[in-house]
């Protein structure tokens, strides 16, 4: 338990909070623009109300499992913190709270070719899905 808190905090010392142009910057270089058919506003649009952009966002939920980072992705499907789990992205969830987001980014395309997509996340059907969404692209040259 030692040895995860402080891989937490050597993580958390290393976050970045991005703003909503650079991170919709950084999601086209990595190929998130219409990936499984998702425009590229409905990802800064989740993230923003996942995490505020933050890499270093963790939630623990009632049902004991953690989400971690700007896509807060669940430990108890996508990562691995300790505790019994079934690491889809096959990554530590301590890599997910990191300033380089490609593990986030690539664990992110593994959760969304699940079965549930990207309703998987519960902030894009509460905030995202069936909106208008230009607006979290809008300005960014994207």
């Amino acid at each position: 338990m030692r040895a995860l808190v402080f891989l937490l905090l050597v993580a958390a010392a290393s976050a970045r909070v991005f703003n909503r142009c650079d991170w919709a910057r950084v999601l086209k270089r990595n190929g998130m623009d219409g990936y499984r058919g998702h425009s590229l506003a409905n990802w800064v649009c989740l993230t923003e109300h996942e995490s505020h952009y933050n890499t270093q966002i963790t939630n623990r939920n009632t049902d004991g499992s953690t989400d971690y980072g700007i896509f807060q992705i669940n430990s108890r499907y996508w990562c691995n913190n300790g505790t019994p789990t079934s690491n889809g992205c096959g990554i530590s969830c301590s890599q997910l709270l990191t300033d380089d987001v490609t593990v986030a980014i690539n664990c992110a395309k593994r959760v969304v070719r699940d079965p549930n997509g990207i309703s998987a996340w519960v902030a894009w059907t509460r905030y995202c899905q069936n909106q208008d969404l230009s607006r979290y692209v809008a300005g960014c040259g994207v």
